[in-house]
């Protein structure tokens, strides 16, 4: 199955919110199973929300996440993230295993979303 996500105008029907965070590799393990539990539940819960993915490379001890959630609207991540939907939104768990707290989220337009299932 092939999901297009854009009328026949081209109008926009989906964008991409891409944060990252690095981990130490003994933690690397546990964080993920803190963002399912947390971050991605939270995400899911949103109206708007079409899906969560979630990628992890290690490297000289390091887990480096990358975290990229899709959306229909920026309307739908303003709910999830605040009016300043481009700051990165943390819990306080967080800090326990990030080496460092990005402030901001990138946003893409998705313009050719072809997939399958």
């Amino acid at each position: 199955m092939v999901l297009i996500f854009y009328s026949i105008l081209g109008e926009l029907k989906m964008i991409a919110r891409i944060w990252q965070g690095l981990v130490p590799e003994v933690k690397a393990n546990d964080y993920y199973q803190y963002l399912l539990k947390t971050g991605v539940v939270d995400m899911k819960a949103v109206e708007g929300n079409r899906g969560v993915y979630i990628f992890r490379r290690v490297q000289d001890g390091i887990a480096y996440f990358r975290m990229i959630s899709l959306w229909e609207s920026y309307d739908s991540i303003k709910i999830f993230a605040g009016e300043d939907y481009e700051l990165a939104r943390y819990l306080p768990e967080d800090k326990n295993y990030l080496l460092k707290l990005e402030k901001y989220c990138t946003h893409y337009e998705v313009l050719y979303p072809s997939f399958s299932i």
